[in-house]
C-alpha cells in the first residue's frame, strides 16, 4: 500500500471515530463540565498512548527538544475539545458535525499561510462544495435563516473551536521532526492534558466524580480511546503522507456517520431537506479523492 493510500485508510477510520463523540456528546454535555469530562478524556487516551510508546521503547531523547511544540499542538487540540462539548449542550449533534466540515476549507487556508500548500481548482470546487453543504445543514435548510445569519449559539461555539482543529493539521507536518506516530501523539495528548487541568482546575475540583451517570463514564471512554487515542494517531500519521486540505477531507463523511449514529439512538433523522446538505459534502470527498495526486505542494 502506497504512503498517500495508508493516509486515506487512516482518515475514513478517523472520520468514522469521530462521528459517535457528536452524539454521546449532545447526551452528556449539560451532566459535566467540558473542561473536567476533557482532563479525564486527556489523562486515559495518554494512558493508552504511553503504554504503548513505553512496552516499544519509550520516547528517545531526540524526541524531547523544543518540547514547546507538543504545548502549542496539546493546547489547538484540549481548546477545541472543550468548546466542542460546550457547543453540544445547546447545538444539534447533526449541525454540530456540519460545521465539522468546514473544517478543509480551513485547513487548506492554513496549509497555503504556514505551508505554501497549494490548492488545485478541482479541490477548491470540492472545497466550496462542501462547505455550502455544511451551511445548509447549519442552517437547516432555511433559506432566510442564512441570509439573515441566524447561527445558533452552539454551532459558533464549536465553530471557533473548529479553527483550532484546522490549524492543527498543517502544524503538525511544520513540527514534527521526525518523530514516530505513537512517541509524537504520547507527547501532544501529555501536553494537551497539562493545558486543560490548568484551565479547567475549578471544574475538576468541583465535579462529584463518584456520581456522574454510567452514560457519562461511557461517553468518557469512548472520546479517551475511540476519539482521542486512535484519532490523535490517525491524524498524525495522515497528516504526515496528505496535504493539508485532503486529510481532513474526510470529515466530509462525519455528518452521514453522524446521522447513522442519531438513527441507531432512536433520535430519528432531520428533513430530506437537511440531508440534502449532507449529499453536498459527500460530493467534495468524493471531488477531492479524484484529485489524488495532482495537489503540487511546495514547502
Amino acid at each position: 500500500m502506497t504512503r498517500p493510500a495508508q493516509g486515506h485508510l487512516a482518515m475514513l477510520a478517523f472520520s468514522a471515530l469521530v462521528a459517535g463523540s457528536f452524539s454521546l456528546g449532545s447526551l452528556v454535555a449539560n451532566e459535566i463540565a467540558p473542561a473536567a469530562l476533557n482532563t479525564m478524556r486527556f489523562f486515559i487516551a495518554g494512558a493508552a498512548l504511553g503504554a504503548v510508546v513505553f512496552a516499544t521503547g519509550g520516547i528517545p531523547r531526540k524526541a524531547l527538544r523544543a518540547p514547546w511544540r507538543y504545548l502549542v499542538l496539546g493546547g489547538l487540540f484540549a481548546f477545541y475539545f472543550v468548546m466542542m462539548f460546550e457547543g453540544l449542550k445547546t447545538a444539534n449533534p447533526v449541525s454540530t458535525s456540519a460545521v465539522f466540515t468546514l473544517n478543509p476549507l480551513m485547513s487548506a487556508i492554513f496549509g497555503w499561510l504556514i505551508l505554501r500548500q497549494v490548492t488545485t481548482p478541482r479541490m477548491a470546487l470540492a472545497l466550496a462544495i462542501g462547505a455550502a453543504g455544511a451551511l445548509w445543514v447549519v442552517f437547516r435548510a432555511d433559506l432566510d435563516r442564512l441570509l439573515a445569519f441566524e447561527v445558533g449559539q452552539g454551532e459558533l461555539i464549536f465553530f471557533v473551536g473548529s479553527i483550532a482543529h484546522a490549524l492543527y493539521t498543517p502544524m503538525v507536518r511544520l513540527l514534527n521532526r521526525g518523530e514516530s506516530a505513537f512517541v509524537f501523539s504520547f507527547c501532544t495528548v501529555a501536553a494537551g492534558f497539562l493545558m486543560v487541568s490548568i484551565w479547567g482546575w475549578r471544574d475538576i475540583l468541583v465535579t462529584d466524580w463518584l456520581a456522574l451517570p454510567w452514560l457519562v463514564w461511557f461517553t468518557i471512554l469512548y472520546v479517551a480511546i475511540a476519539a482521542s487515542a486512535l484519532t490523535f494517531l490517525l491524524l498524525q500519521f495522515a497528516a504526515l503522507r496528505l496535504p493539508s486540505a485532503k486529510v481532513l477531507a474526510y470529515t466530509y463523511l462525519t455528518p452521514s456517520w453522524v446521522l447513522l449514529w442519531e438513527l441507531g439512538l432512536g433520535h430519528g433523522i432531520p428533513p430530506a431537506l437537511v440531508i440534502c446538505g449532507v449529499g453536498l459534502t459527500i460530493m467534495a470527498l468524493v471531488l477531492l479523492l479524484k484529485d489524488e495526486e495532482r495537489v503540487p505542494l511546495r514547502v
